[in-house]
């Protein structure tokens, strides 16, 4: 009887376990029109809190290669979120502007809006529900 009900419990910890490590959802980002292979593309993940503030919740650095690229996060939960990307052409982990203090680099954000000033989190907030999720941005 004891054998019995230890197996039960070892069963029932695993089971719990696995549940565990697979909370939340798989984030695919898709990123088109990569225009060239120099440097990196930076990508980061946002809640309201750290948006054009922080450090991003989770960030990617990929060697750039002209075409597409495609990330993905797992285990992302449920909420509200902003994705921002960058092309660092020249690799020093910044984006870079022109005088005038129009982007030299390439970027793009998540969220249906006109990029004429700094974008805010209802600008680029997206959902993520209980489902899978894919997410398309262009250069």
């Amino acid at each position: 009887m004891k054998k019995l009900l230890f197996t039960i419990t070892v069963l029932a910890l695993s089971f719990t376990m696995n549940a565990q490590e697979n909370e939340g959802i798989t984030l695919t980002v898709i990123i088109e029109n990569v225009l060239s292979g120099d440097g990196h593309i930076l990508s980061g993940l946002h809640n309201e809190n750290t948006f054009m503030k922080a450090e991003a919740i989770r960030s990617s650095k990929d060697k750039a290669e002209p075409g597409e690229l495609i990330i993905t996060f797992e285990n992302v939960e449920p909420g509200d979120y902003a994705f921002s990307v960058l092309h660092d052409a020249n690799d020093n982990a910044r984006m870079d502007f022109e005088p005038n203090g129009m982007p030299k680099e390439e970027y793009a954000m998540s969220g249906d809006f006109m990029p004429m000033a700094p974008p805010t989190f209802s600008d680029a907030k997206f959902t993520i529900s209980t489902e899978d999720m894919e997410l398309k941005l262009r250069f």
